[in-house]
């Protein structure tokens, strides 16, 4: 049994952040605390996706090199550390469509982004309890997810439409629902990642413009 995590001396475990006598937030971290932040929140997020329970926090500040007192400082509950990775994630993967673009033909730059965001919901099963009792009551704010990954593909898409390269007929949305699906069925059978990677070609293959059958010859 992981035994229970303790709480930061000095504050209790809902402590909201410190603010001056006028009530003004803290001014910004300095560089040292700054790449503290940046550091948990990494290896937090490399053991999140590596695990499919929870996650000690002690390993965490570890792995971090530094201690649990300061991990609790960045991240007062493990509500607040799970909020920072996944907000992190999600910003990570809904922002990167347009440099995908700029790297990629679209319904190359599609496949790929479906990566990034199989790694996404990879990273979340080592937090997605704490996740769904963090936004059933009200600890964690309830993120617009799907609003923006759907918002991600319809750019990918747009940009397809326009070159030509993947359908001008289909709504972002339903590619969405078609994903999410994709996700919880590859995660019920033992070759998740295979059959994960098999469902997202055929997906990017689903919105590609269909070839006219060419003409027979002599007509």
């Amino acid at each position: 049994m992981t035994p229970p995590e303790p709480t930061p001396t000095g504050a209790s475990a809902g402590t909201p952040p410190a603010a001056d006598g006028a009530g003004r937030p803290e001014r910004p971290l300095r560089a040292d605390a700054q790449r503290n932040r940046e550091n948990l929140v990494a290896v937090a997020r490399a053991a999140f996706a590596a695990s499919d329970g929870t996650v000690a926090l002690e390993g965490i500040a570890r792995e971090a090199g530094v201690g649990i007192g300061t991990l609790y400082r960045h991240f007062p509950t493990r509500e607040a550390l799970v909020e920072a990775v996944y907000a992190a994630e999600l910003d990570a993967v809904t922002t990167s469509a347009p440099a995908l673009l700029e790297e990629f033909p679209p319904d190359v730059a599609l496949r790929a982004w479906l990566d990034h965001y199989a790694k996404f919901t990879a990273t979340k099963r080592g937090m997605i309890d704490t996740l769904r009792a963090g936004w059933a009551s009200g600890r964690i704010t309830t993120p617009t997810t799907r609003e923006r990954i759907t918002a991600a593909i319809g750019t990918i898409l747009a940009a397809g439409a326009a070159a030509g390269s993947l359908r001008g007929d289909v709504d972002p949305d339903d590619v969405t629902a078609i994903v999410f699906g994709a996700f919880l069925s590859a995660a019920a059978t033992g070759d998740a990642a295979e059959q994960t990677g098999r469902l997202l070609d055929l997906v990017v293959d689903a919105v590609r413009p269909k070839a006219r059958p060419s003409a027979r010859r002599g007509q």
